[in-house]
């Protein structure tokens, strides 16, 4: 069969601008690894690689449909997201078995570095939770528990879903995620939590209580303050040593209302999200 006239010609610079398209993205993902980014309204996300802190206040809804519920569509997001090809690091919180641990341990342990050690023990207990509803169904979890953030960042190099909990005393399940994301390259973290934005004041003492939708590190720092870790089984949307890190890191921060995967998921697609971004 003989070709068209010109068809050769067409044929010949179709296959040398596949090739340069091909070199062009080759070239990009050398030079910049995971870091290509999607665009929401309030900024950019990065989608191939990110990090997750859920506050382990998630896990425990008062209503067991509720929490059913909750598990169930999480699992469908870490599906969503190992089908797009990403890579997703979740950090848990200890919730309500942090607290009640540390208050257990109270009366005969007087050092904050230990009774850390007994929160920490309730997030690497939920990170279990979590990596096991991912495991049933057959997802590409890490098999285990990483007790560092370096150990998490190898991890999600070789699995698309790595789950841990807390690392060190005075470090929160926040500066861990913040740990996470830098080691493991990803631009920004996403704080899932049970308040749907940062806020001025606590909303639930302050009915005037202003949210923002976007917001620097500065203004963020004069709420939260910067650097000082929290004791043993306080909260705050986020820590403070999170915070810090994260702007010496230039890790943009989300926060988000958690209970709402379907806004998790937003975030994560670097659609628009009802939120904070810090930047």
């Amino acid at each position: 069969m003989g070709m068209v006239e010109g068809s050769s010609t067409l044929l010949c610079s179709t296959i040398v601008c596949n090739f340069v398209s091909t070199a062009v993205i080759a070239l990009w993902l050398g030079l910049f690894g995971d870091s290509l980014k999607v665009c929401g309204r309030e900024g950019c996300l990065m989608t191939r690689r990110q990090v997750v802190a859920l506050g382990g206040s998630l896990l425990r809804p008062e209503e067991a449909e509720q929490r059913t519920a909750w598990f169930g569509q999480l699992r469908q997001l870490a599906v969503h997201i190992e089908g797009n090809g990403r890579h997703l690091g979740i950090v848990v919180g200890g919730g309500l078995p942090a607290r009640e641990g540390i208050e257990l341990a109270k009366s005969m342990v007087s050092n904050s570095a230990r009774l850390d050690e007994v929160g920490i023990a309730a997030t690497r207990l939920n990170a279990t939770i979590i990596q096991q509803i991912f495991l049933d169904i057959g997802c590409d979890v890490a098999p285990i528990i990483p007790t560092t953030t370096e150990q998490a960042a190898k991890l999600l190099d070789a699995h698309h879903l790595v789950v841990m909990g807390g690392t060190t005393p005075g470090h929160t399940t926040d500066a861990v995620a913040v740990g996470f994301a830098r080691d493991a390259g990803a631009g920004h973290c996403i704080i899932a939590t049970n308040v749907s934005h940062v806020f001025d004041k606590d909303p639930r003492e302050h009915e005037d209580a202003k949210s923002f939708s976007t917001m620097t590190f500065d203004e963020l720092a004069s709420i939260t303050g910067i650097g000082k870790p929290l004791s043993p089984g306080a909260s705050a949307v986020i820590d403070p040593v999170a915070v810090g890190w994260a702007q010496n890191s230039a890790i943009t921060l989300a926060v988000l209302d958690g209970r709402d995967t379907s806004i998790l998921e937003q975030a994560l697609d670097g659609k628009p999200f009802e939120g904070t971004l810090i930047q």
